[in-house]
């Protein structure tokens, strides 16, 4: 028998000034990740494609519209859904740079603004998601 299977997309937000901007998940029983560091991000509505469902729920989620062109796909993936038994989850993580801090309005759980020096101080508290996509972008990021 085969479980469900949730399809969905999270963000990387790099600010302006070159931190990174994630949200610290509410602590209620219904929330994945619940009290983690994580991505924006969220389930694919209907028909939309996972740029449209990134483009929306990064706008519900921090009140600040990033229009498509500022996504770039960084990562895929398909496996074990670790919150649903035998589910399986896909979805595609995007990055956007140049997101202005001053000009967002968190609708779920807290902002948190981190510089990628502190990274390896909140290791522990960051959800699968986050962590797979911040893989990604520190192979990615140029080296100074």
């Amino acid at each position: 028998m085969t479980g469900s299977v949730r399809e969905g997309t999270s963000a990387l937000l790099v600010s302006t000034d070159g931190r990174l901007l994630m949200q610290l998940r509410d602590d209620l029983p219904h929330v994945t990740d619940r009290g983690k560091i994580s991505l924006f991000g969220g389930r694919r509505e209907g028909a939309e494609t996972f740029l449209e469902c990134v483009v929306r729920e990064i706008h519900e989620e921090i009140g600040y519209y990033l229009p498509p062109e500022r996504f770039e796909l960084i990562g895929r993936y398909s496996g074990p859904d670790h919150a649903t038994p035998n589910g399986t989850l896909r979805g595609e993580v995007f990055l956007a740079r140049d997101v202005p801090i001053d000009q967002l309005t968190v609708t779920e759980g807290r902002i948190e603004i981190v510089a990628i020096d502190d990274l390896e101080r909140i290791s522990d508290m960051l959800a699968r998601p986050a962590t797979f996509a911040l893989e990604i972008f520190l192979k990615r990021k140029p080296m100074t």
